[in-house]
């Protein structure tokens, strides 16, 4: 029966699925209605079994539907992974590494990195994506990428989950700020003052948020949210805001050297970076050598 799925209807099937109807899973794809519905036709012949029932005006994944998704995923990679993995010998090329990122990472970790691997690895090309970790994560999960460093991610039947590094997240401010005149500043201070803080679906975001509801406070008022982490540094710098993230910022070149933390036991956020991968993806030469430098050299490559 395998060899009677089309791995194109599939993706078709897959986007039908994400979208939850024809229509739009038609303009997504730029792809009419009718083709879409022989998608399912023949999918649901070979298959013998119904994937979609409608719901209302729309339709809606029938049992079978549903456990499609899950296989239809993992087919639609597997062959993607073929695919490269077959060009890459067909070029000869030294191989290539797709590779998702924190931002605090894409700053302190990849520039030492780089220069160690692409010294033993000159040919080897270096594709990276830099976003949060709900991005990351999608990225992965799309094939977009090989492997992604990140945090909160555990390992799975699907995922391998190693941990390459440790830093703090910590409260941040200008060393001009006011709140650093103050002897010892409190949760409750903190409150005084306005942050710029990444989005609530990211995870530093929400331990900080967590740390004050645990005591019955309110969270910090955000003044500016961002996505984008290097930007704090820049911002704190030339305003009166607070803002939490890496440690690793203060005292370095950013925004001058004039960033400051403000020390509390309660908001210094230990926290553990993963490289995580596709327990069955495929890596080429060049990917597994980077997993194994970062294995080795994780917390040095960063001290450096």
């Amino acid at each position: 029966m395998a060899n009677e799925l089309d791995l194109r209807d599939l993706r078709y099937f897959e986007a039908i699925a994400q979208t939850g109807g024809l229509g739009r899973a038609a303009a997504v794809l730029h792809r009419t209605q009718p083709a879409l519905t022989g998608c399912i036709r023949r999918l649901e012949e070979a298959l013998g079994a119904k994937l979609f029932e409608k719901a209302g005006r729309g339709i809606r994944l029938t049992a079978a539907g549903q456990a499609l998704v899950r296989r239809a995923r993992s087919l639609r990679l597997s062959a993607d992974d073929a695919v490269r993995e077959i060009a890459e010998i067909g070029a000869g090329v030294a191989g290539q590494v797709r590779i998702g990122v924190l931002p605090t990472l894409a700053r302190f970790l990849m520039p030492p990195l780089c220069r160690v691997f692409l010294k033993d690895a000159p040919g080897v090309r270096i594709h990276t994506v830099i976003a949060q970790n709900d991005v990351l994560s999608a990225r992965l999960d799309a094939g977009e990428v090989d492997m992604i460093l990140t945090t909160g991610t555990q390992a799975s039947e699907d995922l391998v989950a190693e941990p390459v590094l440790e830093d703090d997240a910590v409260v941040i401010a200008s060393r001009s700020h006011p709140i650093l005149a103050r002897r010892r500043p409190g949760l409750t201070d903190l409150l005084d003052y306005r942050w710029v803080l990444a989005p609530p679906t990211v995870g530093t975001r929400q331990w900080l948020d967590r740390v004050f509801r645990q005591r019955g406070l309110p969270v910090p008022d955000v003044q500016i949210e961002t996505n984008l982490i290097l930007m704090m540094p820049t911002l704190i710098h030339q305003t009166d805001l607070l803002t939490f993230t890496s440690r690793l910022h203060v005292g370095k070149n950013d925004a001058g050297g004039t960033l400051r933390e403000v020390r509390l036991r309660e908001t210094t956020m230990r926290r553990r970076f993963d490289l995580v991968y596709r327990r069955d993806a495929y890596l080429s030469p060049a990917g597994l050598r980077l997993v194994d430098l970062l294995r080795k050299k994780g917390n040095s490559l960063v001290a450096s």
